[in-house]
């Protein structure tokens, strides 16, 4: 059964809808400018909160991308690392600690450039410099400074928007049956 959403987050739910919806016409109307790259972007992310697939999606789609013959560059955020604040290259040595759980997967099982960075405009730009000729943008959908080529939105099939609301009253849902490594 769904917990209930306490009366805090029901209430200021509105002010996040409102708030997300003037950044993204800003966006739109051209007063904020997104940053383009000279390589494509594929944006991979979900609109629910919690796992979706994310991971494992970013990871099959750079290993077809190499096998393609592209040079493949992730860039993420790095949701959980210490100094986040502190843009960083991703490597399979380093540190989940240092470089979040994902984003060290993410090199490790895909061999991929990864750069982890809170302003995701930023680390597509390095990533650039690095020599990448794509860029996945691993959850960067609300992202809208990097401009994007392709979108992918990942919807878990079995608990889709969960309680249709907006953070922080939502989308919250049940977690996984059982966790799937990836």
């Amino acid at each position: 059964p769904q917990q209930p959403v306490p009366l805090w987050a029901r209430a200021i739910e509105p002010v996040y809808a409102a708030a997300s919806g003037l950044r993204r016409s800003l966006y739109r109307r051209g007063w904020l400018r997104s940053r383009r790259m000279p390589v494509p972007v594929l944006v991979i992310g979900n609109l629910a909160a919690g796992g979706s697939g994310k991971t494992p999606l970013v990871i099959a789609m750079a290993r077809q991308l190499q096998q393609a013959g592209w040079q493949v560059g992730v860039a993420t955020r790095g949701y959980g690392r210490d100094a986040a604040d502190t843009p960083l290259w991703i490597t399979a040595q380093t540190d989940p600690a240092l470089g979040g759980d994902e984003p060290v997967l993410i090199a490790r099982r895909s061999g991929a450039k990864v750069r982890a960075d809170a302003d995701r405009a930023a680390a597509a730009h390095a990533l650039t410099d690095a020599g990448c000729d794509v860029v996945l943008c691993d959850d960067g959908l609300q992202h809208y400074r990097l401009a994007r080529d392709v979108e992918i939105e990942v919807v878990d099939a079995r608990r889709s928007y969960g309680n249709g609301r907006l953070l922080p009253a939502g989308p919250l849902r049940e977690p996984p049956a059982r966790a799937v490594q990836c």
